[in-house]
């Protein structure tokens, strides 16, 4: 996990939109964030977020629960992930 690929995930609205539901829920089942992109697009997206260490995603039956790592990105860069998501917002 570096800063750069920590940014780098946050940069896009999409992944940000992603980020804040995270951020305001425990855990959400992927099919269910409010996004407006195809599916391959969203795919795309937590990819992205996976890779940098931005998510932590786990399957249950048919479904793949998605997880913010907070704990883990406050750790390694305090006040980040709440700096941008304000900064983010309108």
């Amino acid at each position: 996990m570096t800063v750069y690929s920590v940014l780098h995930a946050l940069s896009d609205p999409t992944r940000l939109t992603i980020v804040q539901t995270l951020r305001d829920n425990t855990e959400q089942a992927c099919g269910t964030f409010p996004v407006t992109v195809a599916p391959s697009t969203l795919t795309h997206h937590f990819r992205v977020l996976r890779e940098a260490g931005v998510i932590h995603q786990r399957e249950e039956g048919n479904r793949r629960w998605t997880t913010l790592r907070y704990d883990d990105l406050e750790t390694r860069f305090p006040g980040v992930v709440d700096a941008v998501l304000r900064a983010a917002r309108p």
